[in-house]
């Protein structure tokens, strides 16, 4: 079933037949890297285990979804908001794209979906995006898409991160 469609996109949830395609760009380094804790030797029961605790909120509309060119149907990532703060009224929004589609603007759909998704379908009233301060792609990312920076510390890593948000219009 499709969350939405970009341009380019279609955003759409995560079925079984996916999970090969996921795994694959889940196992590049390059891909990970900016991806908490950079873990890029997945198993295929530790992606299960992870979709399926991620999704178990997916009733309400929120989990990890698959982001797919519309021209060739091929699957470049995945994309999603996630209930990391255990209210729906505030959200994490976030995405993974194979490094081959990077510079593409693909990250700019997804965010842009994701942020319109999120205050238009579900009435959420923050998104929140949270990364890695060296992830200068993301960050630029993030206020090219409105976003205000309103955090920044340090991860458990040891790595500098920001987190950038973004409030319904009611709220504004």
């Amino acid at each position: 079933m499709t969350i939405f469609e970009t341009k380019n996109l279609l955003v759409r949830h995560l079925e079984q037949e996916d999970l090969g395609d996921l795994l694959w760009i889940y196992n590049n380094e390059l891909n990970m890297r900016f991806v908490s804790k950079g873990k890029h030797d997945w198993t295929m029961e530790e992606l299960c285990r992870k979709v399926e605790a991620v999704n178990k909120d997916c009733k309400f509309g929120i989990g990890i979804f698959i982001v797919e060119l519309k021209s060739t149907g091929k699957v470049i990532g995945e994309a999603g908001l996630f209930n990391s703060f255990q209210e729906f009224k505030k959200l994490e929004l976030g995405y993974i794209l194979d490094f081959v589609s990077w510079g593409k603007g693909y990250g700019k759909e997804i965010c842009s979906g994701l942020l319109k998704y999120g205050f238009e379908e579900l009435k959420t009233e923050t998104l929140i995006a949270r990364m890695y301060a060296k992830n200068i792609a993301s960050v630029k990312l993030s206020e090219k898409c409105g976003m205000k920076r309103t955090e920044e510390g340090i991860a458990e890593n040891g790595e500098r991160y920001f987190a950038y948000a973004k409030h319904s219009k009611h709220d504004l």
